[in-house]
């Protein structure tokens, strides 16, 4: 009985305690469906209402944004709209393209001849003594205020046209590399009969203003420049240029090429053999550029290919390649015994299919041979894979002081058309290594053929020999080509850009070749080998590619999602690609046309005497880096802005200058509708009060030609934002580049919405972005003519942010005696309420008002992510997923194992210690004892140390390809509310759109902690590719369009001469470097 009754108490007491759990917890869904209207959306959006029609009235009426409208309405019977024809627009860029090169290329045909004839009557004397002009001691004064050896007085000014450099434009003068003795008797003849050049480069300057440096790099090491300057050191004191290892002197000097570099790692190459072999592989891949193509073998008892993913197979030279093969030969270590057989087989083997398979260069091929002896049987090899043809040319660098077995590989080389030498310290490395290009070059120069190609070779008539003497050309800087495609004529996203033919960018408004490290700013190690794929990444079917590296005329479109405001944002435009090949030149022209307002133009005629008026207007300034006239013809008009050369043109003060008569046309039209605006701001600024309580700043506007207006309603020194509209905010302003960010986002909304933003500033000495003080709001204004509409321009204002602040907190507050009756939650209610968090953000989900200041900038799901989560899932914002192809991430590695940053520290110390004294050894080894009574030997010994073994510095950043997000509103979605479960509590949320603008008030519970919800970034992620994927895009081989012109045997070459004791004499040839090499144009844009 007793169990019974306990029974009955226990069952019943817990059917007691689980209604009572009901009870509660129907008690808490109540408290949840009352809490989820404590934030009541008719509330919002009274908010919104209110905040958002002043805002609109007071940009509205200080932009004069419906008073530019109506201007424009007007003269609309006056004006036509024409379409733009892509492919005539494109075609005739690239034909004034064309012609602007074909007058750089008379220019160095005249150098041509002039150091043809000067060499060919120079005789050569090895006594010979001459003072000529060193650039780097020039001006240089010994202790008893001497001018000291080759270092007399050189007069020099700065100049505007040569990149603000002090030069002397009557002469030009010679640089010598480190390592080469400045009266070297091949230094003093060269200097000698190439003073001829200095009256060619002065009158070529005279005959195009336009052009810039003119040089010849001569094979034995000096480099002459036009105009003369004074050469500095770098950080170290030391100046490592040398002309021959520039890109263009190297592809000016041979063909493309085929290059397997055979590496002995036995036993007997250990120590400072290794050192000098590794030395010698990076010197030869330096050698190497995008036309030719190269693999490494390393071979002792078997042979491996350095990397694996390239077996049987060759890569194009290009930077990465290179770099990632000079990682991978560091790493050798050397054992076992040189076997040479198996691996010249395996070279040939792939040359031999790469020919005949159509790849590769198609033109000459080379073995490499790095050893310090050979003394197999290999004779049946060239029997059998080369001779009698020779078709690849093999040359062989004996390494190390050992001659032994010198005659063996001597008899390598001189039996394939190639060259041998003896390598025995690091400081022979350099000068031994050129020889190949030598002899690859004596086929081009005994053809004697003046090929205009985009580095054309010209030679004397030492034809039998052929031999190399240097290189000359001029640079052309890729500003100068994109002056030839008018940015007006592009509309507001519109672009152009060139390409090479292996589909390598040239110039393109997103091509980013600088990065900053720290506060440095640096050169991006791959600046120029970025490909057309890599910028317009969403191309991924590359039609686009093939088309201009095939060097064909045509269209292509494409949608496109493009990044601004460094990536923060994105707009979503349908883009038409109008591209051409440039003739004569290894470049394709590219012109981008956005569909719809990008590809209309309107024009209206106005007056000379009318328009003239309006332009000359204190308040008025036109594009600078546009054309409007050409300023850097005469030297007298270089230092006139645009405006002002306009107006001379204009008032006749300078009929002379060349002028855009149809730019001319419109800025003219632009400035007459635009006036009215100038009276308009100065009578808004005269009823202004003191305190300027609405918080405008200033009014501006910018037009389809390149116009801007602008209108300050505070004091300068007042201003919070004194960048804006000037050349340290590029952009606010035109460029050549692209439209003021303003505009661009301004003309994808409607006219009348405006578009806000606020902007980090940048703190130069720290490098650190800092939260702007300003808000800019800016609209589009349009014409309509035969319902074909145009933007002609784009209008705003620049906002306090703390007068906006006070507005915003004004808005959104009920007063206690609000009638509350038909309101459900929470009344009366206010942002600055403790219990409830306010949010203006825009469309970007940028933060612009936030009760924390801090929080003023940022995006929300940082701030918030537990907020943004739950929008992205409500589709109020789609997250769009964006690619960086030029990006470098902080890190990045090329260990093969993860496991080396877990070791000691001890590790590091033993490493440096390692290094010191490795390199310590070397030095002595290198260093003459017997020269330390000669101090100019001493100098040498220096020299030999610095340059003969250079230790690879790991930069803190290197490429890499990352993926980033950006997110956009969805503009339909006018407001939302709902509420997220955050574990013991559920945070309300309401959003409300801002008419007429592209902003949204966020009001959320303040109390609920939505920690557990991680924050929403938009931090890139590095892609990362698997071990087979990532081989699989290393050897694959991208469409690329050969050079026209290949030189690889001639008949008459005297293939005797191979190296030894024959050596190759250092007179006889020239070479031509042509205008516009692009890794010379890309270094001076």
């Amino acid at each position: 009985m007793e169990k019974r009754m306990l029974r009955w108490c226990f069952e019943n007491g817990l059917r007691l305690y689980f209604i009572l759990r009901i009870i509660c917890s129907s008690c808490c869904l109540l408290c949840f469906v009352k809490a989820q209207s404590r934030i009541p959306t008719e509330i919002v959006q009274l908010w919104a209402s209110e905040f958002g029609g002043e805002l609109n009235s007071i940009v509205t009426k200080y932009s004069g944004s419906l008073l530019l409208q109506k201007k424009y309405k007007d003269v609309e019977p006056f004006i036509r709209i024409e379409e733009v024809d892509g492919v005539e627009l494109v075609m005739q860029f690239g034909e004034k393209m064309k012609e602007m090169l074909g007058r750089k290329v008379e220019a160095v045909k005249r150098l041509v001849d002039a150091a043809e004839e000067a060499d060919l009557y120079h005789k050569y004397d090895m006594n010979f003594e001459f003072d000529y002009y060193n650039s780097v001691l020039i001006n240089e004064r010994d202790e008893n205020r001497n001018y000291v050896e080759l270092g007399n007085e050189f007069i020099l000014e700065v100049n505007e046209h040569f990149n603000n450099l002090p030069v002397n434009t009557s002469l030009s003068n010679i640089q010598v590399p480190t390592n080469v003795y400045n009266k070297d008797p091949d230094i003093l003849n060269g200097a000698y009969w190439s003073e001829a050049l200095n009256a060619v480069f002065s009158e070529n300057f005279m005959k195009d203003p336009t052009l810039t440096w003119q040089y010849f790099g001569s094979s034995t090491g000096f480099f002459r420049l036009y105009p003369g300057i004074k050469w500095m050191p770098d950080g170290n004191g030391v100046i490592s240029f040398d002309c021959r290892n520039r890109g263009w002197y190297i592809q000016a000097a041979t063909s493309p090429k085929d290059i397997i570099i055979l590496f002995d790692i036995s036993g007997s190459m250990k120590g400072l053999r290794m050192t000098i072999a590794k030395h010698t592989i990076n010197t030869i891949l330096d050698t190497l550029g995008e036309n030719d193509f190269v693999n490494i073998i390393a071979y002792s008892d078997y042979i491996h290919y350095v990397e694996p993913c390239f077996e049987g197979t060759l890569v194009q030279a290009d930077r990465d390649n290179r770099e990632h093969f000079k990682l991978l030969v560091d790493k050798l270590n050397a054992k076992g015994t040189g076997v040479v057989t198996k691996a010249l087989i395996e070279a040939f083997r792939v040359l031999n299919k790469f020919n005949e398979t159509g790849q590769g260069s198609l033109c000459n091929q080379a073995i490499m041979l790095i050893t310090d002896g050979a003394v197999e049987d290999y004779e049946s090899v060239f029997e059998q894979y080369n001779w009698p043809d020779c078709k690849v040319r093999v040359f062989t660098y004996l390494i190390g002081r050992e001659v032994t077995f010198a005659e063996y590989v001597k008899w390598i080389a001189c039996n394939n058309k190639g060259y041998y030498t003896h390598i025995s310290t690091l400081a022979d490395v350099q000068e031994n290594v050129m020889e190949y290009l030598h002899v690859l070059s004596r086929p081009m120069v005994i053809s004697h053929d003046h090929d205009i190609i985009w580095t054309e070779a010209y030679m004397d008539n030492a034809r039998a020999h052929g031999i190399l003497l240097g290189v000359v050309g001029t640079d052309v800087p890729l500003k100068e080509l994109l002056k030839l495609a008018p940015r007006y004529k592009l509309g507001v996203h519109g672009y152009a850009f060139l390409n090479t033919n292996n589909g390598y960018i040239l110039a393109h408004p997103d091509l980013r070749p600088l990065y900053k490290d720290g506060k440095k700013v640096k050169p991006k190690p791959n600046y120029n080998s970025v490909d057309i794929s890599e910028v317009e990444w969403e191309d991924t079917d590359e039609v686009l590619r093939t088309a201009m590296v095939n060097g064909e005329t045509g269209s292509f479109s494409m949608n496109v999602k493009v990044p601004v405001d460094e990536g923060k944002r994105v707009l979503f435009l349908t883009n038409d690609y109008f591209y051409t090949h440039i003739d004569d030149t290894p470049f394709s022209l590219c012109i981008v046309l956005t569909r719809g307002h990008g590809e209309s133009l309107f024009i209206g005629n106005i007056s000379v005497e009318e328009g003239l008026h309006d332009i000359d207007q204190p308040d008025l300034t036109l594009a600078n880096e546009w054309i409007y006239c050409v300023t850097d013809i005469d030297p007298d008009h270089r230092k006139l802005s645009q405006k002002e050369a306009v107006i001379r043109y204009l008032t006749g003060q300078e009929p002379d200058l060349e002028c855009d008569e149809e730019l001319l046309q419109e800025v003219l039209f632009d400035a007459v509708v635009t006036a009215p605006l100038e009276a308009y701001w100065t009578a808004i600024a005269m009823n202004i009060s003191e305190n300027n309580e609405d918080g405008i700043e200033m009014a501006f506007l910018g037009t389809r030609a390149g116009l801007m207006r602008s209108y300050p309603f505070i004091g300068k020194e007042k201003s919070s934002n004194k960048k804006f509209f000037t050349t340290q905010d590029k952009h606010s302003i035109f460029t050549m580049d692209h439209f003021p960010l303003w505009y661009r986002r301004a003309a994808e909304h409607p006219p009348g919405h405006f578009v806000y933003s606020i902007a980090f500033e940048e703190d130069m000495v720290s490098g650190k972005k800092n939260r702007s003080k300003m808000i800019t709001a800016s609209t589009a204004v349009s014409v309509t003519v035969s319902k074909r509409m145009a933007i002609a321009a784009a209008v705003g204002v620049q906002i306090n942010l703390s007068l906006m602040r006070q507005k915003f907190w004004m808005a959104t507050q009920q007063s206690n005696d609000t009638d509350c009756s038909n309101i459900e939650g929470t009344c009366p209610i206010s942002c600055d309420d403790d219990a409830l968090n306010c949010f203006l953000i825009d469309n970007n989900g940028f933060i612009l008002i936030s009760k924390k200041e801090e929080e003023t900038g940022k995006f929300l799901g940082e701030v918030d992510g537990s907020v943004m989560t739950q929008l992205l899932n409500m589709g109020l914002f789609t997250e769009v997923k964006l690619y960086d192809y030029q990006a470098m991430c902080k890190g990045a590695t090329n260990h093969h194992s993860g496991s080396q940053p877990m070791l000691s520290p001890f590790y590091t110390i033993l490493a440096a210690l390692k290094w010191f004294l490795s390199n310590l050894f070397i030095f002595f080894v290198e260093f003459n004892f017997c020269g330390l009574w000669n101090g100019e030997s001493l100098v040498n010994a220096k020299t030999v140390f610095h340059f003969g073994h250079k230790h690879r510095k790991v930069e803190a950043f290197q490429p890499c390809n990352t993926e980033y997000p950006a997110f956009v509103y969805d503009h339909t979605i006018k407001e939302a509310n709902g509420f997220i479960e955050c574990g013991d509590c559920q945070k309300i949320f309401v959003v409300q759109n801002i008419e007429n603008s592209n902003l949204l008030l966020l009001a959320t519970e303040a109390y609920c902690d939505c920690s557990i919800f991680p924050p929403v970034t938009l931090e890139p992620n590095e892609v990362k590719y698997n071990a087979s994927v990532k081989c699989e895009r290393m050897r694959t081989q991208k469409l690329r369009r050969r050079p026209n012109a290949c030189y690889a045997f001639h008949p008459e070459e005297n293939a005797e001469e191979c190296g030894g004791a024959s050596g190759i004499s250092l007179a006889g040839m020239l070479l031509l470097l042509n205008v516009g090499v692009a890794v010379t144009v890309a270094v001076l844009q």
